[in-house]
This record gives C-alpha cells, structure tokens and sequence, in this order.
C-alpha cells in the first residue's frame, strides 16, 4: 500500500521556497523561517509566493514531488512535475481508448454512475441525520429523481447523452445544496453553482475544494503511469487535467462537499472570513486560506474502508487507488474498471 505523505501549502507572498540539504526552506527576506524534510512530502501546493530555487525543483523532481502553482482564486498557474516514468504502453492504451468512443463511453458511464450514486447516497445519509432540521419533501424528490438518473446513465447510447443525463443531475443535487446549511444560512445562501469566479461564500469553499481534489487526482494518474490530460469523459482542450477531472467526480461529493457542509455548519468559517472584489468575486482571506487548507489536510488522514477493495485507508489515498484501479484495467489486469461507490 502506497503511504500517505504530506502536501506543504504555502499561503504568504512573502516566502521564498529554497532548498538546504534535504529540506524544504521557507525565507523571508534572506532569514530561514521553517524546514520541512522533503522526504515526507508528496506535493508542495504554492498561492502566492517570491520565488523558488532551482535547486529545489531539481531535487523535487528526483523526488517525485510535484510542484502546484495557483492563484488567488485557485486555478492553475502552472505545474512542475518529474520526468515521467510511466509505461508508453499503457499511455499508449490510454490514447487508443480515448479515442475510441464506444470505449470511453464505457468508462466515462462508469465514472458517472459513481457521481449520481454517490450523491444520491449522501443525501439519504444527510436526511436520515437531520431530520428534524430539514425539509424532507425536497429530500425525497431529489432522491428519486437521481434514482431515475442512475437508470438512465446505465443505457446512455453516447457521451452527449450521457453528458445531458450528468447535467440534470447535478442540478437536482445542486438545487437541494442551499437546503443542507444549517448554520448562518443567511450569509452562506448558495444561489446555484457559480465558478470562475464563484459569487458566494458556499461557491468559494466549494471551487477551492474542487481545485485541490483535482491537483490530488492529477499527482496519483502521474504516479500510475497515465497521463492526466487525456481524458474519458470531459473533453480535451490545451492546459485542463481531463483525466483528473474525470476522475475527481467519483468522490467529490464525499471529499469536497461533505468538507465545505460540515465546516460551515460547524461554524468554522464566517463573514470575516471572505473578501468581495468589485468583479463579484468571493474569495477567501489569507487567514481563512490557512485555516481551510488546515482541515483539509486533517481530513486526508480519517479513514474508511474502500468499497472495492474491501481495505481500510486514509481518504487521501482514495485517488490514488481509484487511478492505479484504472491503469490496472487499461492494462487488462482487470475485467471492468471498479468505480468508487459510496454506501
């Protein structure tokens, strides 16, 4: 089983990332403020910073620890990652079904199905612990309607059908979202799903979550072997993870918006802790960016047993399991590719 590391996420403008020995430094203005050993880390996630040595992305590519660049938003600058390692063969293999659409039908269905399930299930879960705090008929609708959407996704004939059928879900599971807020639902009033640039505190926590999710996915295809630009389901276009967006919709209901409710209803975040542009735009504060990537990576190291494998593990390790189950079935040491159900 592959350990779990850590993710180093640098939040100040002011840290310049260097490297002395084995360790990761962070200076401001020339004096050495912390030492991180390289060897525990498996990403370094950088917001905002000066600068960064040579020296350090020389020794985090023979490391294999990938380098993420994001602004204020979230969203990609760049990425700096080792020299791939993977077999030709299965990329080779990865290409060869990506481009075939029966069969990347067949796997984008299966990455599907995981979505819809796995939000159908969480709503059950979530009326079946509030139900006294909210309203059940909203509950019961989108549990059936995603019911029917789970059928449908089993016979969808192509990827633009499918893609309708994903749609429609989603905004069913969306439109009950606001009514899973317990706490300060005033301030936090998610108005529908909003991106780049999310236009509400609920948007902002959720696009942050998806963004990080998405870099995690990124890190554990390269580890497999496969590249995480060549996407199943979402269409390739230059600089978008595809595959890793693929991917992520699996378990982004548990890991990111499970996250996001449960901090919010938990009181963790408030109204100081976001900043309105004069665009619309939400965004956190730094203080509240250190205090969201905190919980994040705490919640990294609970555990579960995964559906598939029958295993017990740290949820961070669920990407990368679900990308070594794809490698697996692309090199056709597996019969079907085993999506991640929730229960």
């Amino acid at each position: 089983m592959k350990k779990l590391l850590n993710t180093l996420y640098v939040t100040s403008p002011d840290y310049f990332l260097g490297l002395r020995g084995e360790n990761v430094v962070l200076l401001q203005d020339g004096k050495i403020l912390h030492r991180i050993p390289l060897h525990a880390l498996e990403s370094i996630i950088a917001f905002s910073y000066s600068g960064i040595s040579a020296a350090l992305l020389e020794k985090c590519s023979e490391r294999e620890v990938s380098v993420v660049i994001l602004n204020h938003y979230g969203r990609l600058c760049g990425r700096f990652v080792s020299m791939s390692r993977g077999n030709i063969l299965l990329r080779k293999k990865q290409a060869q079904i990506a481009l075939n659409q029966e069969d990347s039908l067949k796997i984008s269905r299966w990455i599907i199905l995981a979505k819809i399930i796995n939000a159908r299930n969480f709503l059950i879960r979530f009326r079946k612990q509030y139900a006294l705090r909210i309203r059940e008929e909203v509950f019961i609708h989108a549990i059936t309607h995603l019911k029917q959407s789970k059928e449908r996704t089993k016979v969808a004939s192509n990827k633009e059908e499918l893609r309708g059928i994903e749609g429609d879900a989603q905004a069913t599971y969306y439109g009950v979202f606001p009514h899973m807020i317990l706490t300060n639902s005033e301030y936090f009033n998610f108005r529908g799903r909003s991106k780049r640039p999310p236009l509400d505190p609920p948007n902002a926590l959720l696009s942050y979550a998806y963004s990080l999710l998405s870099y995690d996915c990124a890190a554990a295809l390269e580890a497999n072997g496969l590249d995480a630009y060549m996407g199943f389901n979402h269409t390739d276009r230059p600089g978008r993870i595809s595959l890793a967006l693929d991917l992520l919709e699996e378990f982004r209901v548990m890991i990111c918006d499970r996250f996001v409710l449960r901090m919010i209803n938990r009181g963790q975040f408030t109204e100081p802790d976001f900043l309105e542009q004069e665009s619309g735009a939400i965004l956190l504060t730094d203080e509240a960016r250190k205090k969201y990537l905190s919980q994040w990576q705490k919640q990294k190291y609970e555990s579960l047993t995964h559906p598939y494998l029958q295993e017990k593990m740290p949820w961070g390790l669920v990407p990368y399991i679900q990308a070594q189950l794809l490698a697996r079935y692309l090199r056709e040491d597996l019969d079907a590719y085993p999506p991640f159900f929730w229960k």
